[in-house]
């Protein structure tokens, strides 16, 4: 049954999910009350699209509520979307996810909760990105950290440069040479192209390669593929926005950190409330100003500002006077080929985190299986239970003989997770975690499900 969505807010999240959301052919409508935003949406997706304020009763009354699948509130100011969800559920959508940005939401205490406004599902996209920045600085050396099974499974992605052991070698050769550090590789960004690679390919130069294994082997994964964690004690954050503000508290106890801050005002009025980090005021493109603060000495250097230019100049100057690790975050979707080029270790966007989250709760939904989509570089992670009378069993197929579309990349049986090779068998209840493009999600889901 094709699904009927409605997008509040055609900004950056609002936009790229449309995007996602028409190339699996549902119904998809549009609000925003940007003129040139609307332009954007007619010109370039397969969407319906309506002119006005998303949070207007007005407005909703041109849609059949009662028929709306999932209502999706994504606008950068949070009454809007707490407002649009109220009269959206109360008109009757079936399902409503809201992005908000103040994360006073999110507290115990909190008096007027998401709840109370119909809303199911919350992405606070500055949270994510905070979360995913973390994940990078605590395990260092990698270019993207996801976790599996609460935490107990990770996949790690790891840029190969011209000193790692692994270039020049296939995935086969590379698995059977290192027995004891149980690893899949899952798929490898090559000069921008995703994919799933077969046991035949061989590593190259500069792959980012994306590798899944259990949380007490990632150390060891690191090693074999050259890039050993290293211990981060300085981390230098530039911006105190909302992002670097969350950075900063949740790491100040464990590292000493040091926030740059260009303004003034700014940087008084948010520096009582990060006690144990240190406030400079300061430019962060000011070349003398960073080596006053030893640049070089820095384990770790965020650029976290809301400008994006400032970021990007920030990271390659932050990597050229010698910090160990940088992680940029972006906004704009449209930079992210082009700075994956520039340089810095990782790169994070607070936009494409809540796309990813939105897209997961649809999918998962929808399957009723947990989806995780990496909408960024095309590829989706489901978590299936094997049915007794599946086709993968009937059919007394094994590892070795299902396509190489898919990787199946861990099994969980009794609570114990294994990293398989060619000869893991499948049984029923296994609990299995896969890999593979969107297009070949519900073939790979058929193999082990009875629908």
């Amino acid at each position: 049954m094709e699904l009927k969505i409605v997008i509040i807010g055609a900004g950056e999240v609002g936009f790229n999910l449309a995007k996602s959301l028409s190339r699996e052919n549902y119904d998809i409508t549009v609000i925003d009350i940007n003129p040139d935003k609307c332009t954007r949406i007619k010109n370039n997706l397969d969407a319906h699209v309506i002119e006005g304020d998303g949070a207007s009763q007005r407005v909703l009354q041109h849609i059949d509520m009662r028929k709306v699948d999932y209502l999706l509130a994504l606008t950068r100011i949070d009454e809007v979307n707490l407002v649009a969800s109220r009269i959206s559920k109360k008109m009757g959508a079936k399902h409503v996810i809201c992005r908000l940005r103040n994360t006073e939401y999110l507290h115990k205490n909190a008096i007027i909760t998401p709840e109370q406004f119909g809303i199911e599902y919350v992405t606070y996209p500055e949270k994510a990105a905070q979360i995913e920045i973390e994940h990078l600085i605590r395990r260092s050396s990698t270019v993207e950290v996801q976790e599996f099974k609460n935490g107990e499974i990770l996949m790690v992605g790891v840029n190969l440069e011209s000193s790692s052991p692994l270039i020049g070698r296939t995935i086969d050769n590379v698995m059977t040479s290192n027995p004891f550090t149980h690893h899949k590789t899952v798929f490898i960004n090559r000069s921008d192209d995703f994919f799933i690679p077969k046991s035949e390919d061989v590593y190259q130069k500069n792959d980012h390669v994306y590798f899944i294994g259990r949380k007490n082997d990632i150390d060891d994964i690191q090693k074999m593929a050259g890039k050993p964690s290293f211990n981060v004690k300085n981390v230098m954050i530039l911006g105190s926005g909302k992002i670097g503000r969350l950075l900063a508290k949740s790491l100040q106890y464990d590292y000493n950190v040091k926030i740059i801050e260009k303004n003034k005002q700014k940087a008084k009025f948010f520096s009582p409330n990060l006690s144990d980090s240190l406030m400079l005021i300061g430019d962060g493109l000011d070349i003398e100003f960073l080596e006053s603060e030893n640049i070089s000495d820095v384990d770790c250097f965020v650029a976290a500002t809301q400008n994006e230019q400032t970021n990007i100049l920030a990271s390659l100057l932050a990597k050229h006077y010698g910090a160990k690790q940088v992680i940029l975050h972006i906004t704009t979707t449209n930079y992210l080929k082009s700075v994956r080029r520039i340089g810095a270790d990782a790169i994070v966007s607070k936009n494409i985190s809540a796309v990813n989250e939105v897209l997961n709760v649809i999918r998962s939904n929808e399957d009723n299986v947990e989806i995780h989509r990496f909408d960024d570089v095309g590829v989706e992670a489901i978590d299936v239970i094997v049915d007794d009378n599946c086709k993968y069993l009937l059919d007394n197929m094994t590892l070795d003989s299902i396509s190489e579309d898919y990787s199946i990349s861990a099994i969980i049986r009794d609570e114990k997770i294994t990293i398989p090779n060619k000869r893991s068998e499948i049984k029923p209840g296994d609990e299995l975690l896969m890999f593979t493009k969107p297009e070949h999600a519900q073939k790979a889901e058929s193999l082990f499900v009875n629908k």
